[in-house]
Formats: C-alpha cells, sequence, structure tokens
C-alpha cells in the first residue's frame, strides 16, 4: 500500500530539466575557458620592440648622429644584440660607423636588456665616407636595423639631415 502514495507525485518537467543542465554546463564551459587562458598566459611570453622616434643630427666633423627611442611593448625581455645599418653590421670602434648598445661601449658584449613594458634609447654613428663605394650624403635615407636575441629584427627608415 505504500507504492500507492508515491504514484500520485509529479517530477521535475522535463523542460526544466533540460534548463538546468544547460545552465550547469555553460558555467562549467565558462570557468574551464578562463583555467586555460590563465595557464596558457604563462607560456606564450614575448617581445615586441617599438621604435617610436629617431632623431638625427649632424656635427662638424661630418658624422650623423641618430638616436633611436625604444619601448618594449611585449611580455618578455627584449635583448638587442646587433645593430645594422644598410645591412652591413655597426661595430663599435670602426672609423665609420658605431653604434652603442650599452653604457660601457669599452665592453665586447654589445647587448643591450629592455625589460617589458620599459624604454631605452640607441645611439648610431654614422660617417658621411661610410660605405666607400657610395657615401652618405643629406637628404640620403638609411635603412637601420635592430636585431635582437629572440631572433626578431627591428627597422627604421632615418633620413640623414
Amino acid at each position: 500500500m505504500k507504492l500507492s502514495k508515491f504514484k500520485d507525485r509529479k517530477a521535475i518537467s522535463p523542460v526544466i530539466a533540460t534548463v538546468i543542465l544547460v545552465a550547469v554546463a555553460i558555467t562549467i564551459a565558462v570557468a574551464v575557458a578562463y583555467w586555460m587562458g590563465g595557464i596558457s598566459s604563462q607560456y606564450t611570453r614575448f617581445e615586441k620592440v617599438e621604435i617610436q622616434s629617431a632623431l638625427c643630427v649632424k656635427d662638424d666633423t661630418g658624422f650623423w648622429t641618430v638616436t633611436l627611442s625604444l619601448k618594449n611593448s611585449g611580455s618578455a625581455t627584449a635583448t638587442l644584440n646587433n645593430v645594422y645599418v644598410n645591412d652591413q653590421v655597426a661595430t663599435y670602434g670602426t672609423a665609420n660607423v658605431a653604434a652603442t648598445l650599452i653604457a660601457n661601449v669599452n665592453s665586447t658584449t654589445y647587448q643591450m636588456s629592455i625589460p617589458s613594458g620599459q624604454t631605452s634609447a640607441i645611439t648610431i654613428f654614422v660617417g658621411a665616407g661610410w660605405p666607400t663605394t657610395a657615401p652618405l650624403t643629406s637628404g640620403t635615407t638609411i635603412d637601420i636595423k635592430i636585431h635582437s636575441a629572440g631572433g626578431m629584427d627591428y627597422i627604421k627608415l632615418v633620413q640623414l639631415v
């Protein structure tokens, strides 16, 4: 006789049960998506150096001083290790082209690190007699390329004044 007591009771309707199941599934999917997004951001750090400005000034000795303002807008520290002027390596100590990548120009390692969100500057000295095959003059546009340890190249065209 006890069994007949429960026969008269009704369960939740199938529509309400479906709505509850879908709501729970969506909530779990959103939680998993946020969790995975947090994990993936730890492994996807990148460098992105922006050349914000270039200032070119000619001195009395016939050299142009080009100062590049840089900003690392990436999420990892950028290490700059080479500067090229018209696809030729600009090394400190040559008579006509020099690039200072660090404060101590007497060092043999010319690297500069820019932490994420920080700014820095590179000064490049370009002589009028360089390269000897086609000497530079005022009004000439030179191609400056900065190479990073991460394999990225950052290029700026600068007109000599």
